[in-house]
């Protein structure tokens, strides 16, 4: 198993905002050590809110029965960053289930879907990125279906070792879905999103999920893809 170290993080801008997406802790992201420096290192930096873009851990599902060793080890580190007054939000990606109503819940100031925010005098919009492509309508009933509530009270009223071999079944589909951004970045579903949004009045647009740095300006504003924090521990700052 790849486990990435902690790089040296960037200088923080006045404003210290800290963006980390895709860790995938328990897959290609190692056990949660050199996860947990990281936040530490951060927090050093003087980071007030830190952003967790998705899919921290390889499948993080909202109940103690799913919990992994590394949940284990990187959730109380949080609970300290916490603790200390930074503010924690989270943006679910595509291998997060029911984390709104799970005991983990209460580490975060909003848990959801996207995150807008002004900062630097731009308007900001983080989003994981999974769900844009349009169409891509075979992912995006699956994504529907894996989140439902009619899943999430079958996968509530499941035995602890039914629960846990189910997990692993699920990491395994999860690697084949939405599998056509693993062969080829699709930059044209990427800009109609970022073109439709930023008529809404964002600037920015932050995407995680597609595992590699970019950036591209397209009409009405900025798009940027963050690297995987498993390639190369990277923290974006705001």
């Amino acid at each position: 198993m790849r486990q990435s170290k902690p790089k040296s993080v960037a200088e923080p801008p006045a404003e210290p905002i800290a963006l980390i997406a895709d860790a995938h802790l328990g897959g290609p992201g190692g056990d949660g050590k050199a996860f947990c420096d990281t936040l530490r290192q951060v927090a050093d930096q003087g980071c007030r809110r830190l952003i967790l873009m998705g899919d921290i851990f390889h499948v993080w599902v909202g109940y103690r029965k799913f919990e992994t060793p590394e949940i284990r080890k990187v959730t109380p580190v949080l609970q300290e960053l916490r603790q200390q007054g930074m503010r924690l939000d989270y943006i679910e990606g595509n291998r997060d289930f029911f984390l709104a109503r799970s005991p983990w819940r209460h580490l975060f100031s909003t848990l959801g879907d996207e995150i807008q925010l002004t900062a630097g005098g731009k308007r900001r919009l983080l989003v994981h990125g999974d769900g844009l492509n349009d169409r891509d309508r075979q992912y995006l009933f699956w994504r529907w279906l894996s989140k439902s509530a009619l899943v999430r009270l079958g996968v509530a009223a499941l035995p602890g070792f039914i629960a846990r071999r189910l997990m692993d079944s699920t990491e395994r589909r999860l690697a084949g879905t939405n599998f056509k951004h693993r062969r080829h970045l699709p930059e044209a579903a990427i800009r109609r999103y970022a073109e439709r949004r930023f008529l809404e009045g964002h600037e920015i647009l932050y995407l995680g999920h597609f595992h590699e740095p970019h950036r591209w300006q397209v009409e009405g504003g900025e798009v940027r893809l963050l690297d995987a924090w498993f390639n190369s521990g990277h923290v974006e700052w705001v």
